[in-house]
This record gives structure tokens, sequence and C-alpha cells, in this order.
């Protein structure tokens, strides 16, 4: 057998992952605040690039390329209940996104720059420390205690170890901390939930040995088995119930009054409002989308200083041409965006109009057929999305949904809308009666939808809804 070498031709096409069409990728999956850094990132690297300014960029500065209008609305379509409204496409390659040359600008500084920042409950706790009456010896282990203080109002230490780092007797650790479980809130400085609720009734002057034992059985009354917790605190049911309802009146988690950080608010990347005539309108909010331009003016003059030299020449194209991709990947985000929100409207148009007993099963690929466009990129874009409609706002990978068959032939439901109908079968129960999983079973399927019995049982637990024992327990307590 011969062995011999020789060269050959081959042609073949491969499909190659630039670094930009991985970055254009991983832009479609941002949310806004995370595209929003993102964009101020390249500002901070790439001379030519800019945000426009609420009145719009002056004649000569940035500017879009090809001569562009850069004052372009905020991007809407409309989607009727008949056909499907075609996506429009908006003048020229390059272009901005949001349009702020008719916002007016705030006069004078905003209102919240006076407003006093809320206290937090780390400076609650250092405000009573400073005076309580410790020796200076307490004062040091109080302040070191405060500082593992979490901001539920727990401390979890180690008594013993937290002695021997700051070389003091456990028992002057035990007495400072007994001191500090007396502050405010009540509560406060407790190493589980058991300590938290004795500190607040011993402050009420409730803690007596039933009540302790009730407190000391937390799991039961978790369980809601009441005839043993009425043997182990020795009380009728009577009293068992004005017990549980104290229990009830205290505070878990006594730090969580305390403001932490700012609040935090959902931002709706989509609108969906009615139309005038019938349908619907959809558009982009304009605050989620940065108005990014290119200086071309500026690149001109630079570049003719530099036309001696072809490495700063390199580097400016270089510059411009990253410019041009960020423009080009944030107008194809938001028309994507668009065209996915659209087709979403328009195959949940009932949900919107009847609500969530309508809403009907979806997959990505039905969306990704519909627009043209792949799976994956319908899934990118629906990630950390959201979208404000009459209904509320919805992440818009709510709106799919497994199917849920239909004994009678007809369209299949989704998963919402089945978890939907448990929770209304199980809130219409009668006072004395408590439906099993069985029983829900039996009625879903007189509404014409097929489910399995551990199915309900899933989804009761998922909606975190006791079981038909534990739902009676309660009844028969007088809870519900």
């Amino acid at each position: 057998m011969k062995s011999f070498t020789s060269l050959q031709q081959r042609q073949q096409q491969t499909l190659t992952m630039t670094p930009q069409l991985m970055e254009s990728i991983r832009l479609l999956q941002l949310a806004h605040y995370e595209l929003h850094q993102f964009v101020e990132q390249e500002l901070e690297k790439n001379p030519f690039l800019e945000l426009a300014s609420n009145d719009g960029p002056a004649s000569g500065d940035g500017s879009p390329i090809s001569g562009e209008n850069p004052n372009i609305g905020t991007r809407k379509t409309s989607v009727d209940g008949s056909t499907r409204a075609e996506i429009p496409e908006l003048p020229g390659q390059w272009k901005s996104i949001r349009d702020t040359a008719n916002i007016p600008a705030a006069d004078g500084p905003s209102l919240a720059e006076f407003a006093a920042s809320p206290e937090t409950l780390h400076d609650h706790v250092a405000r009573q420390i400073a005076l309580t009456a410790f020796t200076p010896q307490e004062r040091f282990i109080a302040r070191e205690l405060a500082g593992h203080l979490e901001d539920t109002g727990y401390v979890q230490v180690n008594l013993f170890e937290l002695a021997k780092k700051l070389n003091v007797p456990e028992t002057d650790v035990q007495r400072t901390l007994g001191t500090l479980q007396l502050l405010d809130p009540p509560g406060i400085f407790a190493r589980n939930l058991r300590e938290c609720l004795e500190i607040q009734l011993r402050q009420r002057n409730r803690f007596d040995p039933a009540m302790a034992a009730l407190v000391a059985n937390l799991e039961m009354l978790a369980q809601r088995n009441f005839r043993a917790l009425k043997r182990y605190c020795g009380v009728d049911e009577d009293d068992l119930l004005d017990m549980m309802h104290e229990i009830r009146t205290l505070d878990p988690k006594p730090g969580n009054r305390f403001q932490s950080g700012g609040p935090e608010y959902i931002i709706a990347d989509v609108w969906v409002r009615p139309s005038p005539g019938d349908g619907w309108i959809i558009e982009l909010n304009p605050d989620t989308l940065p108005k990014v331009l290119i200086n071309q003016t500026y690149f001109s003059e630079v570049s003719r200083l530099t036309t001696q030299n072809a490495q700063d020449q390199a580097f400016l194209n270089d510059c411009f041409q990253n410019a041009s991709w960020l423009v080009r990947s944030l107008d194809h985000r938001a028309k994507t965006i668009l065209k996915v929100a659209t087709e979403i409207v328009r195959q949940q148009d009932v949900f919107l109009e009847h609500g969530i007993a309508h809403l009907r099963p979806l997959k990505l690929k039905a969306v990704a057929e519909a627009i043209n466009m792949h799976e994956s990129t319908v899934s990118r874009v629906t990630s950390n999305k959201y979208m404000l409609t009459p209904r509320g706002v919805f992440e818009l990978k709510y709106f799919f949904t497994v199917a849920i068959a239909s004994s009678q032939g007809g369209d299949a439901y989704s998963a919402e809308t089945v978890r939907h109908c448990i929770k209304s079968i199980i809130a219409a129960e009668p006072l004395d009666k408590a439906f099993s999983d069985d029983e829900i079973v039996a009625r879903l399927k007189e509404s014409g939808i097929i489910i399995a019995r551990r199915t309900v049982t899933k989804y009761r637990e998922a909606m975190n809804i006791p079981s038909s024992v534990q739902r009676r327990r309660e009844r028969r307590a007088g809870l519900c």
C-alpha cells in the first residue's frame, strides 16, 4: 500500500461569528438600563459618538450620516383584528431612535434634590446606641454587633467567636446583646424568628407559658395543626385563636420598615393602547432608547489633520466604523423589539380585551415564523423587556405559555389561564367545604380543561395555596 500526498482545492461556505455580530446579538437581550450603561461606555471610548441634546444637534455637530432627518419620532405601529400590520420602514439607514425635541427642559433643580433621604436601619440603631448608657467596653461591643445587623433586623453572629475576636468575656457580649434587643423597632437584634417573636411578646408583657409553647412550635402553626397546638399550649379553641391573632400582629422582619435603598420601578419598553378606531397601537418607550448620533463633521476635520499618519488614520477609521455599527445595531434592536411586540399583541388581542381567562397558549416558534425571524432572536428580544398594556405591566415572556388540551376539541388553554381558573375555583369554595385536587380536576373538566391531578397540585403549590386539608383546618378554626 503506497502513501502519497496531494494538493486539492475545495470551496465551501461557513458561517463565521464576527465580534461585532456577537455584540449585536448581545444588544438584543440587554435590558434598557444595561443598554444605557453599554452606550455610556462606548461614548467614553469613541470620540465620534455623542448623545443628542433635548433641542436636537446643532448644525455641523452631531448629525446622522447621509443628511438624514435626526428628529425621528417614537416608532409605533398598529394591529387590527383582521390583518397583520406591516412594520413601517423608517427613512434612512442611519438615524436616531429617540425624539426629545418636543420635551421641555426642566427649569431649575428638581424637588427631589431637596427631599431628605430616608433614615436607614443602621442610622436608626446607631443613634439609639449613642443615647444608651453603655460602658465604654459595652459600647464597643454594641457597635460591633450593629455591624453584623442585617436589613431584616436580624443579627447572624456566633457570640463565642465574637467574644474571642474582641478579646472580651462572652457574658459581656450576651449582656450587651440583651440590651440591644430592647431598642426600637421591637424584635431587632434577634438571631432567629422564634427569638424575634419572643422579644416582641416580652415587651408587650404577653409571653406567658401558653404563648411560649406556641412560639416554640411554629412549625405546627405553619402546618395548621391546631389540634396538636391546643394540646401543647393547654388552651381551648377560643384562647388559641386569640393567641394566633396576636402572633399575626407581630413583625417577623422588623428591619424591613426602613428603606435600605431607593424604590425600584419597572419601566416598560413597549406601550400598548387601544386605537381610536379598532385594534391596538404599539409604540416604543422613548425613555428606554438612547439617542446616539455620529459627529461626521468632527470626523472629517480630524481626518484632514492625520492624512500623513497611516496609524492615526487607521484608528480614526476604526472608531468611525464602530460608531456606525453601534447606531445601526441600536436601530435594528428597536425595529426587532417593535416587530416582536406587534406580533405578540396580534396573537394575544383577546387577552388585552377580556383578561387573563382568554390568554392563548403561545410559543416562541409561532412568533418567529410569523415575523420571519429565528426563534433564538425572539427569545433574546423578550428577555428582560416589559410591555405596558391596559391590563397592567407584563414581561414579554409572560405571553408565552404551554398549551393545556381542551376536552371540547377547540382551542387549547394556556397554563396561565388554567392557574387563574384553579385560583377562582378555590376562591369560590363554600365556607364549610374545601375542594380536593381531584374535585378541582373534575370542575376544570366541566369547563373543558383536561388536566391531571398532579398538575393541579403543582400549580396550586406554585401559587402558595394550601391543600384542602389545611384550608379546612383554617376554616374550622375561624381564620378564613
